[in-house]
């Protein structure tokens, strides 16, 4: 039985749609209500300390509480409380963070334009490459390739681009325009006998033949994440990127990366692209951009497609294009502070520090009759739960092993994800090695009790 719900969850109950939640069954389960946090911590309404292990939503690098990104809010607040960058306006908050930006950026950048999440960032990339398209004349070269299990938001195009069942199921998406390929997880998706460099082939030859099916003039981009996150934790086979890029080069197909939640240090470089040899045409970030004290989101474009923007506003007479809140004085304070914290602290130096300690406990798991594949680059990681480690034969979802686990875990005062089957960690890159360690102690105590459970209930029956 579950324990009656408190006055706070009630309150929550009658009052909020939850995302991502199976809303059939919140009144018997009852909302994680969170008051406080410090650090690596946050706290319930009852008090009960966790160590955030997801960084809220892979997002709060820095942690909770930070003295420094509260000073430049409030002093932000204070000196401007709102402006925006329509119809020719500027100010420096906004023009400090994007200098910032191309001064950090991966390839060479000319303009930032702002967003208020990834979702929208990534909606933005396509609209842009539409409109760079209708600028050089190809108005047919408009589809853009995603990937199965991919994450890229939740507004109709972005969840379009994500390669998820439940995104699309009753939704009616994935719209017109966008066509997913394989997903490069070889652990999961390599046949039988196929080696990895095998399954690359396999996988690089696949995307070819998509091109060339649908016809690469009617292809605008291809839109990547540098470790798939909420598809997963997937960390595709090394050489995967240089090999997409030469087929997308060959068809003058844009590669677009998504580094919501891979930037700023996450996996042991400023962006993922650079950990695992990506070169992009575009970038798109938010999470980390302000360690998610303020809702923030960037596109960050090179200088000759910013021209064609330049040539069809030309032809047009506006770039009809921007959000209300897109470039507020109050996330952008906060994202050039932020980048300004991760410099002078050091954080992509200390995310190497921790990143074997990281390494290490998850693979200590991988023998588990749990486990069937731990996965990680830098401090994100997943851990994927199977009824069958011979055959990688996963549980029934209707079973819930995976938030099951992650109950357990909230049990012993430790706040992951569980994407399906998968259990996904990535703390705040502010976390101690002690910390570190202490979050995976109570993680293998989860683990524990979630073996107990499904060999009572006989969960692993096919």
């Amino acid at each position: 039985m579950n324990a009656p719900l408190t006055n706070v969850q009630a309150r929550d109950v009658e009052a909020l749609l939850h995302p991502y939640t199976p809303l059939h069954r919140l009144r018997e389960i009852g909302p994680l209500v969170i008051e406080r946090g410090k650090g690596v911590y946050v706290y319930d309404t009852q008090g009960k300390a966790y160590i955030e292990g997801m960084a809220g939503l892979w997002c709060t690098g820095l942690g909770y509480g930070d003295e420094e990104l509260i000073e430049a809010a409030t002093e932000q607040l204070r000196t401007l409380s709102y402006s925006h960058l329509f119809g020719a306006k500027g100010m420096e908050p906004a023009i400090e963070l994007a200098e910032k930006l191309k001064e950090i950026a991966p390839i060479p950048i000319s303009k930032v334009f702002y967003t208020s999440s990834g979702s929208e960032a990534n909606d933005t990339q396509v609209k842009l490459a539409w409109y760079m398209n209708n600028a050089l004349g190809r108005p047919n070269k408009k589809k853009i390739i995603s990937r199965q299990k991919a994450y890229h938001g939740v507004t109709i195009m972005a969840a379009s681009l994500t390669g998820l069942p439940y995104n699309h199921m009753g939704w009616d998406l994935p719209v017109d325009r966008v066509i997913h390929t394989d997903c490069p997880h070889y652990w999961r998706f390599g046949e039988d006998g196929e080696t990895e460099a095998e399954f690359l082939a396999r996988i690089v030859g696949s995307l070819r033949d998509l091109i060339e099916r649908e016809g690469p003039d009617t292809i605008a981009a291809m839109i990547a994440e540098p470790v798939m996150g909420a598809g997963g934790v997937i960390v595709p086979p090394a050489g995967y990127y240089p090999a997409i890029k030469q087929v997308l080069d060959e068809h003058d197909i844009i590669l677009i990366d998504d580094e919501v939640i891979n930037g700023f240090g996450r996996t042991g470089n400023w962006w993922g692209c650079q950990t695992h040899g990506m070169v992009p045409t575009t970038i798109s970030a938010a999470k980390q951009l302000t360690s998610a004290y303020v809702p923030l989101g960037a596109v960050l474009v090179p200088e000759d497609i910013y021209q064609a923007y330049v040539d069809h506003s030309r032809q047009i007479g506006t770039f009809g294009h921007g959000f209300t809140y897109g470039g507020h004085p109050l996330g952008c304070a906060v994202g050039a502070k932020t980048i300004e914290i991760y410099q002078k602290r050091d954080i992509v130096g200390k995310v190497r520090a921790l990143a074997p300690v990281f390494e290490t406990r998850l693979k200590a798991v991988a023998d588990h009759p749990l486990v069937g594949e731990v996965r990680y680059s830098g401090l994100v990681g997943g851990v994927e739960l199977v009824a069958d480690k011979r055959t990688k034969r996963s549980f029934d979802g209707k079973k819930g092993v995976g938030p099951g686990l992650a109950k357990f875990a909230e049990g012993h005062g430790a706040i992951l994800r569980a994407i399906g089957d998968t259990i996904a960690f990535c703390p705040p890159m502010i976390i101690t090695e002690a910390e570190l360690n202490e979050l995976f102690d109570r993680f293998e105590k989860a683990l524990a009790d979630t073996e107990a459970w499904v060999s009572k209930e006989a969960l692993r029956a096919a």
